[in-house]
């Protein structure tokens, strides 16, 4: 059965960091574009990042242009969201979704986790 599992969320304080991880069972991640998404309550899917197949190639919303960095490890069929600088507007349940085109938009995703959630509060 295919699945993606996200894991790493929690409560963290403003300024903090966390590392999120995405990894998959029932199929090989390396094959596919991984991206993360978040989702705030009352607000829509919104994209954080994509990695390439490969790794070579990634791609961050503006929001979080220089304080998330996506990676992945292939040969343990996971990738990894570090979060640095975090701010309370970053609270939202993040989600891993894989894919085969290097868009950050929700339709070009076919395989979804069910998220983690992540509060940012003092």
């Amino acid at each position: 059965q295919l699945q993606l599992v996200e894991s790493g969320g929690g409560l963290v304080q403003p300024g903090g960091s966390l590392r999120l991880s995405c990894a998959a069972s029932g199929f090989t991640l390396g094959y596919y574009v991984i991206g993360w998404f978040r989702q705030a309550p009352g607000k829509e899917r919104e994209g954080v990042s994509y990695i390439s197949s490969s790794g070579g190639y990634t791609n961050y919303a503006d929001s979080v242009k220089g304080r998330f960095t996506i990676s992945r490890d292939n040969a343990k069929n996971t990738v990894y969201l570090e979060m640095n600088s975090l701010k309370p507007e970053d609270t939202a349940v993040y989600i891993c979704a894989a894919g085969g085109v290097t868009q950050l938009v929700v339709y070009s995703f076919d395989y979804w986790g069910q998220g983690t959630q992540v509060t940012v509060s003092s």
